[in-house]
């Protein structure tokens, strides 16, 4: 799209925008400009890390799982033990 624009063509516009606006004001819109790109980005960086942080690593998420489902054998057992023990008295 942009392979038609030269060096004379970037030197024309240049000097369309320092009429138009005035080097002092170039300036001010030229880190105006820089500020909202630097906004821009960590903002995108920050909900990146966002999305990162809400999703839990699948490996965990499973293990996670994994215990909840499965009672640990020994407290199971004690457990049963105790059920056993209620039912007698």
């Amino acid at each position: 799209m942009l392979r038609g624009i030269g060096m004379p063509e970037l030197i024309i516009i240049l000097v369309i925008v320092i009429l138009i606006f005035g080097a002092s004001r170039l300036t001010d819109i030229g880190g105006a400009l820089g500020k909202g790109i630097k906004e821009f980005r960590s903002s995108v960086r920050s909900e990146d890390e966002e999305e990162e942080e809400a999703k839990p690593e699948p490996a965990k998420a499973e293990a996670v799982e994994e215990k909840e489902a499965k009672p640990e054998p020994a407290k199971a057992e004690a457990a049963k033990e105790e059920e056993k023990e209620a039912s007698e008295s």
